[in-house]
């Protein structure tokens, strides 16, 4: 079976979360199948094989477990992007807008230098504001975006559209909910 195929096929839909008329992509039964989740990781790394980043950035909380996996599959560091309060040491924050408000995510002051290569990875491609936030983060820290790698894309919320032209390679693509 094909990466794409084996890994929708883990991902398991839940009607009405967390309110109703949202269709919820619940990754966890990829995450419990061993072989679904390397299959997974191995397909989010495999575009970057060639031209291979300086680091991951991977966005608080699901960008951790496919952020670090991608990282380890490249052979490259790994920095974690957290919401305020989160990290120990200096950060450097961003506020950013959402469909219900803002919120702030937060990057260490000394976790990109000037000129590193930056490949972001997240879980799930939706309306793109978290997405945008992190790449801004790493562009205040002299990092220069190679693109984003996420496992799924939900391709009619228009995130890609928010990412100004940024390669976006995603595992699994879902058109419509």
């Amino acid at each position: 079976m094909p990466a794409t195929g084996l890994v929708q096929g883990l991902i398991r839909d839940v009607p009405d979360f967390p309110e109703p008329g949202i269709v919820y992509k619940d990754i966890t039964p990829l995450l419990a199948d061993p072989g679904g989740f390397r299959t997974a990781v191995e397909a989010m790394a495999s575009p970057w094989s060639i031209d291979v980043p300086d680091v991951v950035v991977g966005i608080e909380a699901r960008g951790f477990l496919f952020g670090i996996t991608v990282a380890r599959e490249l052979g490259i560091g790994f920095v974690p992007v957290r919401k305020p309060g989160k990290l120990p040491y200096l950060t450097s924050s961003i506020d950013y807008g959402l469909e219900y408000g803002t919120d702030t995510l937060e990057m260490h002051t000394d976790a990109i230098g000037p000129g590193h290569r930056v490949l972001v990875v997240d879980d799930v491609l939706a309306t793109g504001g978290t997405a945008a936030a992190t790449a801004e983060l790493v562009a205040r820290h002299g990092g220069s975006l190679m693109g984003f790698a996420f496992l799924l894309e939900i391709a009619f919320l228009a995130g890609r559209d928010r990412l100004n032209g940024a390669r976006v390679e995603a595992v699994v693509t879902v058109e419509d909910d």
